[in-house]
């Protein structure tokens, strides 16, 4: 569990695009409320961008429910299956466990 933390805090770029993903990182943490989050999305991406955001994170609770296919989630959202089957990888595989960290965050909040 110390070697996947380790590597977690290690950014997947170097020298001046590692320190940008850095403060990157800093900014989200700076927001106090999901309306201050949405005024930052929109001021920082595109309408595409926040729409392409928004629906990996909509097959990642789809994914995370366990009840449909890569196909049924593809006819669900409209998101190909090669994007469903990124984000299942990400996921179950990849060890920046991202997705998995909100969404266990998010049940857990909710059985509060």
């Amino acid at each position: 569990m110390a070697e996947r933390s380790a590597r977690l805090k290690t950014s997947r770029f170097k020298g001046a695009n590692a320190e940008a993903e850095a403060e990157l990182c800093a900014a989200f943490l700076a927001l106090r409320d999901a309306d201050e989050c949405r005024r930052f999305l929109v001021d920082l991406c595109t309408p595409k961008e926040i729409a392409d955001l928004a629906d990996r994170w909509r097959v990642a609770r789809l994914l995370d429910e366990g009840q449909l296919s890569y196909r049924d989630i593809h006819a669900q959202t409209g998101v190909s299956v090669t994007t469903v089957g990124r984000v299942a990888r990400f996921l179950q595989q990849e060890n920046f466990q991202g997705y998995r960290l909100v969404l266990d965050r998010r049940k857990n909040k909710r059985k509060s």
